[in-house]
C-alpha cells in the first residue's frame, strides 16, 4: 500500500486538536511510518477586540483536515474513533483518496500565505457608524471597500448633506 491523500471532517474549530491526536496517534500505536504529512492550511485575519488590533489564524478549510496516510481498516478506525473527529470523506461511508489535482491545490493554498486580511468585510449600500476621526459617532453608506488597502469610501451625512469621506475600516463599526 502507498500514502495517499485523504479529508478527515472534523467539528469546525477543532482542526489543529485533530492534528495533534492524529500524530499522537500514530506514535502511541508504534505506526509513525503510516503517516507522512498531516495538513491543515490557515489564513492570518485581523481581528478587532476592545478597539485593539489582533492577528489570528483561522482555517483556511474549516472543519477538515488533511493526511497523507497509508490507510488500513484498522488506522481508519482509530482515526474514526478519536474525538471531534466527524469522517473521512469518501464514497458508500468508504474514505476516498483526494485527486492529485485537489491535492496540488490545497498544499499551494497551505504554502502560500497572504497579508491579514479582515475578519469582517462590507458591502456597498450597507450602514456602518465611524468609530474614531472627526467623523466619530456619525453614521454612514458605505460606498466601496477596499480590502488590500483596508479602506472604505463612506458617506457621511452631516447636516443633512452627503460628505464622501476615505478612512480605514479599523475606524468603523458594523451597525446590526
Amino acid at each position: 500500500m502507498s500514502h495517499k491523500w485523504y479529508a478527515i471532517q472534523t467539528y469546525a474549530g477543532s482542526e489543529m486538536a485533530v492534528k495533534r491526536a492524529i500524530e499522537n496517534l500514530v506514535v502511541d500505536h508504534g505506526i509513525p511510518e503510516k503517516l507522512a504529512q498531516i495538513l491543515v492550511p490557515t489564513e492570518d485575519v485581523i481581528e478587532i477586540k476592545n478597539g485593539k488590533q489582533k492577528i489570528k489564524e483561522r482555517s483556511l478549510y474549516s472543519g477538515y483536515v488533511f493526511a497523507n496516510l497509508e490507510l488500513d481498516t484498522s488506522l481508519w478506525h482509530l482515526i474514526q474513533s478519536l474525538p471531534k473527529v466527524s469522517r473521512f470523506i469518501g464514497e458508500a461511508k468508504k474514505p476516498s483518496p483526494l485527486s492529485e489535482k485537489d491535492v496540488k491545490q490545497i498544499i499551494e493554498k497551505a504554502s502560500t500565505k497572504e497579508a491579514p486580511k479582515p475578519k469582517i468585510s462590507f458591502e456597498p449600500g450597507e450602514i456602518v457608524r465611524v468609530t474614531d476621526g472627526p467623523f466619530a459617532n456619525f453614521n454612514a453608506t458605505v460606498e466601496e471597500y477596499n480590502m488590500f488597502q483596508g479602506k472604505l469610501r463612506l458617506n457621511v451625512s452631516i447636516f443633512g448633506r452627503n460628505t464622501p469621506v476615505e478612512i480605514e475600516y479599523t475606524k468603523v463599526e458594523k451597525i446590526i
